[in-house]
């Protein structure tokens, strides 16, 4: 969808002046590191590759149209309008997705070593193989959370 310069001093960053002379100086200061190391040497091949990666992201700010601000760097639109809502929704939702993975992983971590004898210890020093079985059953946490939210078993009683 291409981008419409509808918010106050926001331009599409492919047509941004700004946004293109950061990209020039981005890459011009990776090149210039560049010359420091030998041709094929690690640093020089690890280098190569960030110049690719720097300048394909570049491109699909513009590509995808993100809107650029006078700075020429590229500003996360949120009010509402449904042309905007890629640049933020799938973004914010794969964050509490794994913020809630995280959290249930704690959970999962903290009701399994309770009954255990010196369960403050276990915080501290963690139990490497038992937290590692936790991760994989961790990513349905959605669903485990609704069944416990249902068991009511989501909230500790003794608290």
């Amino acid at each position: 969808m291409p981008a419409v310069a509808d918010i106050s001093d926001l331009t599409p960053c492919k047509e941004s002046k700004q946004f293109a002379k950061r990209e020039k100086q981005q890459i011009k200061k990776l090149g210039s590191s560049l010359k420091l190391y030998a041709p094929e040497s690690a640093p020089a091949l690890a280098l190569n590759a960030q110049i690719e990666k720097t300048k394909r992201r570049l491109d699909n700010y513009g590509k995808y149209g993100l809107l650029c601000g006078a700075d020429g760097l590229p500003h996360l639109i949120v009010n509402g309008d449904q042309r905007h809502l890629g640049e933020f929704i799938t973004p914010g939702l794969l964050f509490l997705y794994i913020a809630g993975w995280i959290g249930w992983l704690g959970r999962s971590y903290l009701i399994a070593i309770s009954d255990e004898k010196k369960p403050a210890m276990k915080e501290i020093i963690i139990n490497v193989p038992l937290a590692s079985r936790l991760i994989f059953p961790g990513f349905i946490w959605p669903v485990a959370a609704y069944r416990a939210l249902l068991n009511g078993d989501l909230i500790a009683k003794d608290v």
